[in-house]
């Protein structure tokens, strides 16, 4: 059985000559949560960005058995459902509706199937009653709900997320937890909440200076307190 997500010795180089990426290999198993943690500037969104092949490093990146190539985008990003940071990314369509069936119409599905996927995915993250509504008056926590819907409505193997918890209040931020620990797709999560970390992502992977750090048992690596010093983390 392929590995869900594998990338084997990616280097990826501003043009500055900096190295984002330096040597990056991990495997990660149908159906696993893996955190992605470290200081900013570790190199994480660069690596999110891989993923998907909005960047392109040396070294060999394979998601749902595809090679992350260009002859493999649209397959790639319709396996991969990336869910940036920031909502409003994400978000451009006159109302939520248009917003999830946005990838369905692109990959040319019918009319009755792009309902038929809108309405999973919005019922996914309880929001089904916001079909009609528009994006941009919605709260930081609906809005992070919904860009989710936007990539579940093409029925991803993987759901990449870049800080999904950033802005949100606690109530939100608890509801997004609970969401995505019902959710079964295989998961990487960049996030700087080790709290999240801690109670939905049995797995982790500390990145610093574009590498990686430590990969393994989350709590083992949470209850490190020389390992969390060192990559400048802080015990949740």
């Amino acid at each position: 059985m392929h590995h869900t997500i594998d990338v084997e010795n990616l280097i990826f180089k501003y043009p500055d000559g900096t190295h984002a990426l330096d040597g990056i290999s991990f495997h990660i198993a149908p159906g696993e949560k893996v955190a992605l943690v470290g200081p900013n500037g570790a190199g994480k969104s660069t690596l999110i960005l891989h993923l998907n092949g909005i960047l392109q490093g040396q070294g060999m990146v394979r998601v749902a058995g595809l090679e992350v190539i260009e002859k493999n985008f649209a397959r790639v990003r319709a396996a991969v459902g990336l869910v940036f940071q920031d909502p409003d990314d994400q978000l451009f369509s006159p109302t939520v509706f248009d917003d999830v069936a946005f990838g369905p119409i692109y990959q040319g599905l019918s009319e009755a199937e792009v309902r038929t996927r809108v309405s999973t995915a919005l019922h996914a993250v309880q929001m089904q009653d916001f079909a009609p509504r528009v994006s941009h008056h919605l709260s930081v926590g609906q809005k992070k709900r919904i860009s989710i819907a936007t990539v579940l409505s093409m029925q991803p193997e993987i759901l990449v997320l870049d800080e999904p918890t950033a802005g949100l209040d606690p109530r939100g931020r608890r509801e997004l937890i609970q969401l995505l620990r019902e959710l079964p797709q295989t998961m990487l999560i960049a996030t700087h909440d080790l709290h999240m970390v801690a109670e939905l992502l049995p797995r982790t992977l500390v990145m610093d200076n574009g590498r990686i750090a430590a990969d393994g048992n989350t709590l083992a690596l949470l209850n490190d307190d020389a390992l969390l010093r060192a990559h400048g983390l802080e015990k949740p």
